[in-house]
């Protein structure tokens, strides 16, 4: 376990944590109510960067010989993502606190100082359609490893599951996000020729993006869910769960590999959405009531856009003609099908 501690002063910032992997959703927008936590108390994360190797990122401008500093919500690579709740020993910095709407969206730059010494160290993320989260700044902060228990790492058979629909009907954010992290590699896997998926919530997710954004014709390869508890003979594209804790792909001998959120892979994998045909002479009221049908969506399952587009700069294989006018197509056109 570590604590990250103020590079200036060396004062404890952070509660005791266990790193996990970085969620799909960590950069996703959506709708404009509240939204929980990205990430468990205790955990943390690391977000690589916003990178794009196939474009250099432009230079900061300058005015008059003076170099102007520009923020952006995604914030510089390898920042650290906590829980709000695990943040210590840090004070608000007012003048980057302005022009949000219900909370803070860290458009401004860091809005946390270290309460020793009052170095920028961090940027709270909590505005109306942003997952609630602290980032802190990779150049502020310092981890020191501390004594306490080890992070039991799940075992596969362990996956948690995550369902498509919530309460309201409206589909789930995460899933949106994570369908759409693995169409970008997805279609990068793909060659650019027609790809053929298992009926069921894979179809239901993937095939009409599949229709929009690779030509007509029949399959020429083939999409197949393979994992913990599922056949392992794969000649072509096996769809594969991601560890939520390691961030570990599927280990499988298939010719490609898509790698899927586990908790939308062990859903997609183990659960049947398909209505029970009522039995003769009507069910009983109380098995129906005991037993209600699943939860179905009020329109077609589309993947997040921008997710989308962020997955697909940060492969190099969108430098790839065919998987740049992609990529331009739906930039250009954001409410495109399936988007």
């Amino acid at each position: 376990m570590v604590v990250f501690a103020c590079a200036g002063c060396g004062a404890v910032m952070t509660a005791r944590l266990s790193r996990v992997a970085l969620p799909d959703h960590s950069g996703q927008k959506y709708g404009h109510g509240l939204l929980p936590g990205l990430l468990e108390p205790g955990t943390y994360a690391v977000d690589t960067g916003d990178g794009r190797p196939w474009r250099p990122l432009q230079p900061e401008p300058e005015e008059h010989g003076v170099r102007l500093q520009t923020y952006c919500i995604t914030g510089p690579p390898n920042r650290i993502g906590i829980a709000p709740g695990d943040v210590r020993g840090t004070v608000f910095i007012p003048e980057r606190l302005g022009g949000c709407c219900c909370g803070w969206d860290g458009q401004y730059g860091p809005n946390l100082a270290c309460a020793g010494c009052g170095r920028p160290v961090a940027t709270r993320v909590d505005d109306c359609g942003f997952w609630q989260v602290v980032w802190l700044e990779p150049d502020s902060v310092r981890p020191v490893a501390v004594d306490g228990p080890v992070q039991r790492v799940m075992d596969w058979e362990e996956l948690p599951s995550t369902p498509p629909v919530d309460q309201r009907g409206f589909w789930s954010p995460p899933w949106e996000a994570a369908v759409a992290v693995a169409l970008a590699h997805l279609l990068v896997v793909s060659g650019g020729k027609r790809v053929s998926v298992p009926e069921g919530p894979v179809a239901e997710a993937f095939r009409r993006a599949i229709d929009s954004l690779l030509p007509p014709g029949p399959p020429e390869r083939h999409l197949v869910l393979a994992g913990p508890g599922l056949s392992a003979d794969i000649t072509d594209i096996a769809l594969v769960p991601r560890h939520p804790q390691t961030g570990e792909v599927w280990p499988c001998d298939a010719g490609a590999v898509v790698p899927l959120a586990a908790d939308v892979w062990t859903y997609m994998a183990f659960n049947d959405d398909r209505r029970l045909v009522p039995a003769a002479y009507g069910m009983p009221a109380d098995v129906r009531r005991d037993d209600p049908p699943p939860l179905l969506p009020h329109s077609l399952f589309s993947p997040d856009g921008r997710v989308f587009l962020s997955a697909l700069e940060r492969l190099a294989a969108v430098r790839q003609p065919w998987l740049r006018r992609i990529y331009d197509r739906v930039k250009a056109h954001p409410g495109m099908d399936p988007f």
